[in-house]
């Protein structure tokens, strides 16, 4: 149940909109479901002799503005309170009672007609539609005092939650003040008019975004606004320093052929400009460009490296995350970052899927948890390296280090979600879980040629070798770990990579638990996938089964662990990196 509020100062105009027939013809058999008094005359149910209901509305008006005009010049410009309320549209349809009492509960819980108070204001619930009421009240109590109104909205939501509790409708989740703000009625109209397929304030909100992901500087961030085809305009104090920015879209235009402007802050809350400062300051990406990543070899693309390198960082801020600790409410902005990175950077046939994971994680980032010690430095950077590294062609290497990157970052949207249940975020662990389905779609489309090649690779294994790594497999992973329906057949691919890291030169036992170590299995939906990537990460070998394998480098363990890395971009974060002396600080197992 969605309550919308909004203030006005013209009673007559919005009662002749709300019993007309709308701006679609979609009003039908407006009427009143309830009242102040339970008497007020009603347009639309009018059963006087002669009736007119231009008369009928005119009096109704009269009567809900008797308090406004014996009150003079102290009564508020903005006199009307105007709250639409909709069902969702899986709920049952009310009965003109039910509204009533829906309505009632309302102006009682925002304070403008509280049960049993005779000098309420005067309010009326106007039905014109199945699932929506709209309640028209004048700010002027009886006794011609304005009504205590603080926080109108966060009380009427409350409420609308409590109904939906005791009438058995859909919960939805409640907010903390952090959301976008929603296109209105008139922006979706427009939108649709002119063949948009969706409000120019979200098409804004993301294209802001995605040149916001990896950006080091604020020049660099207006020159991306601008590449990206937006119109920008940069507000100036008298000083001459910028002090906000606002956006258009070309061809987005007022009655007057006039650019429609949108400032950063309207967009979304951590969009404007100071905000966009400080977090340029607390985690700058790297500018310099760096020949070799965290893998170690020079010889892959630089998509398939940056790819690489951007999972590594990924796991590092999951480990944060699983620790609950505010400090990774940082890391969360950055993970946004990456997925807008790699959305702009995929091949076709991910592309939608990714977009869409990046949209719903965008709600996920903001939170009233501020990290005192926001090092994001390393994550903004994994993001930039991918937009530098340029687009992905989607196979070979590129699509292997994709898929590699896609079943990491589901597992870190989980933890995402973990993180925002355990602090009431309900709206960002919601967003969290989605994206989350979102990047499973795409790892699919994305997994399926490499997780293939393996598959036959790991079949086509002599059955003596075969046997001895899937007694590996067995002996190393619990009981339970397994999804249900893992066969010898399931484990092909992991056998396959097990063979390729021992040829490699690595121990596959001592490999595999190190890949068992680096975090939790439970909410892996394939377990030998995620294996499989980790594996393949640590032993250096290619993503894509086909590209060449390579021993070992001097200074690199047995086990596929760089033993020491130069690349000031690829090292974690104190808070984020584990120490072996201290267990507490070690990635948890579950």
């Amino acid at each position: 149940m969605v309550p919308k509020i909004r203030r006005g100062s013209r009673t007559h105009g919005l009662l002749v909109y709300l019993y007309g027939p709308g701006k679609r013809d979609e009003h039908t058999d407006a009427h009143l479901v309830g009242s102040w008094d339970g008497f007020a005359p009603d347009p639309g149910r009018d059963t006087s002799p002669d009736p007119d209901p231009k008369v009928t509305l005119a009096r109704l008006s009269a009567a809900l503005d008797l308090r406004v005009k014996q009150a003079g010049t102290t009564a508020p410009a903005q006199h009307v309170w105007h709250c639409s309320v909709r069902t969702d549209p899986g709920d049952r349809r009310l009965t003109d009672a039910e509204w009533n009492t829906v309505a009632r509960r309302l102006v009682h819980a925002v304070n403008l007609a509280p049960e049993g108070d005779p000098d309420g204001c005067r309010w009326v619930a106007v039905r014109h539609a199945d699932d929506h009421i709209h309640i028209v009240a004048t700010m002027v109590r009886g006794d011609l005092r304005r009504p205590r109104m603080n926080y109108d909205f966060k009380k009427a939501q409350a409420e609308c939650r409590r109904i939906e509790k005791e009438m058995g409708f859909r919960q939805l989740r409640p907010g903390d003040g952090t959301g976008a703000k929603s296109p209105t009625s008139a922006e979706r109209f427009k939108a649709e008019r002119t063949g948009r397929p969706e409000a120019p304030r979200e098409s804004l909100r993301e294209a802001v975004r995605q040149a916001l992901a990896g950006t080091a500087t604020e020049e660099e961030f207006f020159a991306r606004l601008r590449e990206a085809g937006l119109r920008v305009k940069i507000r100036n104090a008298p000083s001459g320093d910028a002090i906000g920015y606002n956006v258009a879209l070309p061809g987005d235009r007022n009655r007057d052929g006039a650019p429609i402007w949108y400032p950063g802050s309207k967009l979304a809350p951590d969009l404007s400009l100071p905000k966009i400062r400080r977090r340029l300051a607390e985690g700058g990406a790297d500018q310099t460009t760096h020949p070799a990543s965290t893998s170690g070899r020079t010889d892959w693309s630089p998509p398939a490296r940056e790819r690489r390198n951007a999972t590594d960082i990924a796991e590092r801020a999951a480990v944060l995350l699983d620790s609950d600790h505010d400090e990774a409410a940082g890391q969360l902005v950055g993970l946004g970052e990456i997925l807008d990175a790699v959305t702009q950077t995929s091949p076709a046939a991910t592309r939608a899927e990714l977009g869409a994971a990046a949209r719903s994680f965008e709600r996920a980032t903001r939170s009233h948890v501020q990290a005192e010690r926001a090092d994001t430095q390393a994550i903004r950077s994994a993001a930039r390296g991918i937009i530098q590294a340029g687009s992905a062609l989607g196979r070979g290497e590129d699509g292997g280090t994709t898929a590699m990157l896609l079943s990491t970052l589901v597992l870190v949207t989980i933890a995402a979600a973990r993180w925002h249940s355990a602090r009431g975020h309900a709206q960002q662990a919601h967003a969290s879980r989605q994206t989350a389905e979102h990047l499973r779609a795409a790892y699919r489309q994305a997994a399926a040629t490499p997780m293939q090649a393996l598959h036959d690779q790991g079949r086509a294994l002599p059955e003596a070798e075969r046997c001895a790594h899937q007694a590996t497999i067995r002996a190393a992973l619990p009981d339970g770990v397994m999804r249900a329906g893992s066969s010898s057949t399931k484990t092909d691919a992991l056998t396959a990579t097990l063979a390729q890291a021992e040829h490699a030169g690595h121990d596959p036992k001592a490999l595999l638990q190190q890949a068992i170590g680096m975090r939790e299995l439970d909410t892996a939906d394939d377990v030998n996938d995620v294996l499989v990537w980790r594996l393949r990460r640590l032993a250096q070998l290619p993503a894509h089964p086909g590209e060449a394998t390579r021993r070992p480098q001097a200074g690199t363990s047995q086990t596929g662990a760089p033993a020491s890395r130069t690349n000031n971009r690829a090292a974690p974060t104190a808070a984020a990196r584990p120490t072996t002396s201290d267990p507490g600080n070690r990635p948890p197992r579950r």
